[in-house]
C-alpha cells in the first residue's frame, strides 16, 4: 500500500473516530446510547444493527481483560470467561432484551458480533450485518472503536443510575408519611416532585396528635432542592415534633422552632404554616413563618383565602409570629400547600393565589378527591417546583 493510500486510510479512521465521539454518548441514558451506537454504524458501515444489553445485575463486578471476549468475525479460541459471556449474551437475546434494531435494508446479511467492553466489564454486544458481504479490516476496527466508546458511556450511565437510585431511596426514607391525626379529622396528602425523574426537595407536611382531640397540621418548605434540602427537611420535622409535644399555641411553636434552628448557622431557612384543629369547638388556629396562606373550601365547593400574617422564615431568629383563629365546620375543607402548587414563572404571586381562590370544586367531595381535582385544575402534576399539599376536614359528630 502506498504512503498516500496509508495516509488516506488513517485520515478516514480518524474522521470516523471523531464522528463516533460526537454522535455516541450524548446523554447519561443507556437506551439513548444504544440507539446512537446502532444509528452510527448503520450510517456508513452496515445495513442492520442490534444492540443487546446485559441486565444490570449480570454485569460482572470483577474486571476481565478487554480482549477476553472474541468477536464472531474473528472466530478466535473460546476462553472460559468468553464462553460464559457469550452464553449470557445469547440468553439475553433469547429473552428479547434488544434495545434497538435498525431495519434491514434488504438481502440476507450474516451478522458479526462485537462485545461492549469497557474497563474490563462486559455490558452487552453489538450485532452488525450487511447484505453485500463481510467487513474490511478498517471497518471492523471502526466497529470495535464505536462499541468500546458506547461501552464506556454505558458504564457511566449505569453508575449514574445506581447513584441516583441510592439518592432517591434515601430521600424517600426521609420523606416519611405524615403521622395519623385524631379520628375526628379526615386527612389526605400528596407529594409531587417537579419532574417524575427528579430528586425530591424540601417540601413536606406533618400531622401531630395533641390532647383533647386536637390535631396540629404542618406544611413546610425548606429552601433548595436535592438531597441536602431533604436532609434539612427531616431535621425540621424532628425538631418540630419535639417542640410541638409541649402543646403550645401555633405561634409559640414557631417561635421556639425558630430559636432552635437559628442556633445553627449551617441550617437552611424554611417557611412553615401551622394549623391547630379543635373539632370540639369547630375552630382552627393558624400561624405562619413566611408561608403562603391556606384556603378553605365551603360546603358549596367555593374557596376563600384565610388572611394569616406571614412572619419571618424559620432560621432567622427574628420571631414575630401572630396567631389567627377561624371557624372550621365539618362542612369545610382546609387546604394547605407549598408554593409549587400555585406559582408560575413570570406571574405575580397574588395572581397565582387568586387563581386558586377562584376554583369551585365539587360540593361534598372527600378530601382525597378534592386534592386530586385541585391538582388537575391547577396543573400540579406538570409544574416546575415540588408540590406538597394537604386537605383536612373535621368529622361530624
Amino acid at each position: 500500500m502506498s504512503a498516500s493510500s496509508t495516509g488516506h486510510a488513517e485520515r478516514a479512521r480518524l474522521r470516523a473516530a471523531e464522528d463516533a465521539a460526537e454522535r455516541i454518548g450524548t446523554t447519561l441514558d443507556a437506551r439513548t446510547t444504544c440507539t446512537e451506537l446502532a444509528r452510527f454504524v448503520c450510517r456508513s458501515l452496515c445495513d442492520a444493527a442490534a444492540v443487546e444489553l446485559l441486565p444490570d445485575d449480570a454485569v460482572p463486578d470483577d474486571a476481565m481483560p478487554d480482549d477476553a471476549v472474541p468477536t464472531d468475525a474473528e472466530h478466535t479460541a473460546a476462553d472460559p470467561a468468553a464462553a460464559v459471556a457469550r452464553a449470557t449474551l445469547h440468553r439475553v437475546a433469547a429473552e428479547g432484551r434488544v434495545h434497538l434494531l435498525e431495519a434491514d435494508r434488504g438481502g440476507a446479511p450474516a451478522p458479526v458480533s462485537v462485545p461492549l467492553l469497557a474497563h474490563g466489564h462486559l455490558h452487552g454486544v453489538l450485532r452488525a450485518a450487511r447484505a453485500d458481504g463481510g467487513f474490511t479490516a478498517d471497518e471492523t476496527a471502526t466497529l470495535h472503536h464505536a462499541a468500546r466508546l458506547a461501552a464506556v458511556h454505558l458504564a457511566h450511565a449505569r453508575r449514574h443510575a445506581a447513584a441516583r437510585r441510592t439518592a432517591l431511596d434515601l430521600q424517600r426514607a426521609l420523606l416519611a408519611e405524615p403521622g395519623r391525626p385524631h379520628p375526628n379529622v379526615e386527612l389526605a396528602t400528596r407529594y409531587l416532585p417537579a419532574d417524575r425523574g427528579a430528586l425530591v426537595g424540601g417540601d413536606w407536611c406533618e400531622t401531630i396528635r395533641l390532647h383533647y382531640g386536637r390535631t396540629l397540621l404542618v406544611m413546610g418548605d425548606v429552601m433548595g432542592h436535592g438531597l441536602e434540602a431533604a436532609v434539612e427537611m427531616s431535621a425540621y420535622r424532628s425538631a418540630l415534633r419535639y417542640v410541638a409535644s409541649a402543646e403550645l399555641p401555633p405561634h409559640r411553636v414557631l417561635r421556639q422552632l425558630d430559636a432552635v434552628v437559628a442556633r445553627d448557622d449551617r441550617r437552611r431557612p424554611a417557611t412553615c404554616l401551622l394549623a391547630q384543629l379543635d373539632p370540639a369547638r369547630s375552630i382552627a388556629s393558624f400561624a405562619s413563618a413566611g408561608h403562603l396562606p391556606p384556603v378553605v373550601f365551603g360546603a358549596d365547593g367555593s374557596a376563600r383565602l384565610l388572611a394569616v400574617p406571614a412572619g419571618p422564615p424559620l432560621g432567622t431568629g427574628a420571631g414575630g409570629y401572630e396567631l389567627v383563629t377561624s371557624a372550621l365546620t365539618p362542612a369545610d375543607t382546609l387546604l394547605m400547600f407549598t408554593d409549587g402548587l400555585v406559582e408560575r414563572r413570570g406571574e405575580d404571586i397574588d395572581a397565582s393565589l387568586s387563581r386558586l381562590a377562584g376554583l369551585r370544586l365539587p360540593a361534598g367531595a372527600a378530601p382525597s378527591d378534592l386534592l386530586d381535582e385541585a391538582l388537575r385544575r391547577l396543573g400540579g402534576r406538570h409544574v416546575e417546583d415540588d408540590v406538597a399539599v394537604l386537605a383536612a376536614r373535621i368529622r361530624g359528630r
